[in-house]
């Protein structure tokens, strides 16, 4: 019985170790690499659509129009305006190179002939300021109280009194020189008291409240900086356009898209979104506000036709 049981058992063993040898083993599944994590991105804004190339002058910069308006443009069109801020003159030879989308200037006849020469379509009126003489607080010219500014040219020349010009062909620049041919005078370099800058508005008073000179500056931009002025006062032009009696001093801007069939490269539509945006009432609003609060008087006065 012994003998029985024991080689049952090896038998047994035996058939389940033939079992194991022929079973197929459970495949397990490959490795799979784990994939790079990726940074997130950064939020970016969107880019502007356009780029839209602004000639002007100075003093729309420098009294801080354009840093007060500009943002409201931007927004609403998204596209950014790039501005050059130089003399009339300048912005437009700019502006008849094709080199300008729009400009916006003062110099009404300078603006004209641009126009009739094909360089713009059409002029717009958008706001004005007036001039006014500046100069040292002790008056050496003894001009105070007088209300025509040709009258105050000739006595500034007669006392051979420092005069700062801008002398940088810009719209005050040509207004300077029409007020001495009106005074029957040619201002030139050999004259000791006379002084072409070749500067723009915010350098020109800031040499003249440097060395006691008297000069002609737009309003807006003398009111802008006159925290930075402390030598300069108002000698004639009084202390608002509404006391300004020599109405030759009145500052008309005005603004133009560039002529694509003269300058195909201009980007005549968004300019035109841009010339119908500063005339629309929302932002001659803003224009006639402008500056009010800090010097109880706007820096421009808007005049855009309906």
């Amino acid at each position: 019985m012994k003998h029985f049981t024991l080689a049952f058992i090896l038998t047994f063993a035996a058939l389940i170790m033939a079992g194991c040898a022929t079973a197929t083993p459970t495949a397990l599944p490959p490795t799979v690499a784990p994939q790079p994590t990726v940074a997130p991105q950064p939020t970016q804004a969107p880019a502007s659509a356009c780029a839209l190339r602004l000639a002007t002058t100075t003093s729309t910069a420098d009294s801080g129009l354009l840093d007060a308006i500009l943002p409201d443009f931007e927004k609403k069109f998204n596209c950014q305006v790039d501005v050059v801020a130089v003399g009339t003159g300048q912005a437009l030879e700019i502006g008849s190179k094709g080199d300008a989308d729009v400009v916006l200037v003062h110099a009404r006849k300078s603006e004209d002939k641009f126009v009739a020469d094909g360089h713009a379509r059409e002029r717009f009126d958008v706001m004005y300021n007036d001039f006014i003489v500046v100069g040292p607080k002790d008056d050496p010219a003894q001009i105070l109280g007088m209300t025509s500014s040709a009258d105050a040219f000739k006595q500034i020349a007669t006392k051979q009194a420092s005069f700062a010009s801008r002398g940088d062909k810009s719209g005050t620049n040509s207004k300077e020189l029409s007020i001495w041919a009106s005074a029957g005078i040619t201002p030139t370099k050999e004259m000791a008291w006379y002084n072409a800058l070749g500067q723009g508005m915010g350098e020109t008073l800031l040499t003249s409240n440097e060395k006691g000179m008297y000069t002609l500056t737009d309003r807006g931009t003398y009111l802008a900086m006159r925290d930075k002025l402390p030598n300069l006062v108002i000698i004639l032009g009084g202390n608002s356009l509404d006391e300004n009696k020599d109405k030759a001093l009145l500052n008309p801007y005005g603004v133009m898209a560039v002529n694509p069939d003269k300058h195909p490269g201009v980007q005549y539509e968004m300019a035109m979104n841009f010339v119908n945006w500063l005339v629309s009432p929302d932002i001659q609003k803003m224009i006639g506000t402008f500056g009010v609060d800090k010097f109880g008087q706007p820096l421009f006065y808007p005049n855009a036709k309906p």
